[in-house]
């Protein structure tokens, strides 16, 4: 499947497109993304995402195909297998980079993307969600990485060593963030079988929940929602 994504950075072009194929300066700024080792333009690596209900943690290698300065385009092919499941990924990501103005990119990426396992159930619309949320995510930080901010540099790929594993934690989410991001998949999934009125009250529910719970100085994480989400439409 193709993926679509734009994003802009209040950074000059030539900047943008030093950091950009520095995969050692780029890499922090994926979320979820470790970086393990670098032989010139080939490198590995491991990468946690969060899609749907499921964390799916991946490890396997990419290289640059293109790196073409005078046009400002970037090509990356990457390639890796779930670390517990026996799903793969490929994709075959094209960045390109166009001045928005003399202090201003915008980064256009295209993604064509193969994928099978675990993630693969939940289909283009969110896929598309999730890889829409990281695009976000990794355009905030490249940009703090381009303007000195304090993106953190992986020591992995210089010491050989394996990342450590650290415990998962369930993150608190607000009420605004919970809307945003449990309205449009919920209205996909479920509007064919219990209607617009059944989702909008469903999502009443879980926000008048998370209202009570913090009102009592209690922590709702985006696991406790989920599982009352799947009660509620079982």
């Amino acid at each position: 499947m193709e993926l679509n994504n734009e994003f802009r950075v209040a950074v000059p072009a030539a900047k943008t497109w030093e950091v950009l194929t520095d995969v050692r300066r780029v890499a922090p700024c994926l979320p979820g993304a470790t970086l393990l080792s670098v032989d010139g333009d080939d490198f590995t690596g491991a990468v946690k995402v969060k899609v749907g209900p499921i964390t799916v943690a991946y490890q396997g290698e990419a290289t640059f195909q293109e790196k073409d300065a005078a046009a400002q385009r970037v090509v990356l092919k990457a390639n890796g297998k779930e670390t517990r499941g026996n799903g793969i990924a490929s994709a075959v990501v094209t960045a390109q980079l166009k001045p928005d103005s003399a202090e201003r990119t915008l980064v256009v990426v295209t993604t064509d993307l193969a994928i099978s396992g675990k993630a693969a159930q939940f289909g283009r619309g969110v896929l598309a969600d999730v890889a829409g949320s990281l695009i976000d995510q990794f355009a905030r930080s490249l940009e703090a990485e381009l303007l000195g901010g304090t993106a953190q540099t992986s020591t992995a790929a210089e010491t050989g060593a394996a990342p450590e594993q650290a415990p998962e934690q369930a993150a608190p989410i607000s009420a605004l963030a919970l809307a945003k991001l449990m309205a449009v998949p919920m209205a996909k999934r479920f509007a064919p079988a219990i209607g617009a009125v059944a989702v909008a009250g469903v999502l009443g529910f879980l926000l008048g929940r998370l209202g009570r719970e913090q009102g009592k100085g209690n922590v709702l994480t985006s696991e406790d929602l989920q599982a009352a989400l799947l009660r509620l439409v079982s």
